[in-house]
């Protein structure tokens, strides 16, 4: 079984300012709104988020509209935020902001904004 330690009011801000800059800290929460171009990419994205929760079998809430989704983590079973809510929330915005490298074979959405799907911040 994984440590639940909680961390504290400091220690989630310190490492929100070093992880996870555009995530927040709100009502006992860790949060991320992305902003997205409609429905069909707001599934997307709830697929992808879904995926992963389920994969690491810690599950956020989620608030789904037309152009964003909102991810909230917590650990439930200890009340508060633990390693568990850090770790699923650097997997998911590693996923969801993850563009091909310059290197890469892959070439990317193009810069178009027909084929925008997704705010990248």
């Amino acid at each position: 079984m994984s440590d639940e330690t909680i961390h504290s009011e400091t220690e989630i801000q310190k490492r929100l300012q070093t992880e996870l800059p555009r995530w927040r800290h709100a009502d006992g929460r860790l949060c991320r709104e992305y902003r997205t171009s409609g429905w069909k990419a707001s599934l997307m994205v709830v697929n992808a988020v879904g995926h992963l929760a389920e994969a690491a079998w810690h599950h956020p809430d989620l608030a789904v509209s037309y152009a964003s989704v909102t991810v909230t983590l917590t650990t439930h079973s200890a009340n508060g935020i633990t390693d568990k809510d850090f770790e699923l929330a650097g997997r998911i915005e590693e996923t969801l902001m993850w563009r091909p490298g310059a290197e890469s074979a892959l070439d990317g959405t193009p810069e178009d904004p027909r084929y925008a799907y997704l705010e990248y911040d």
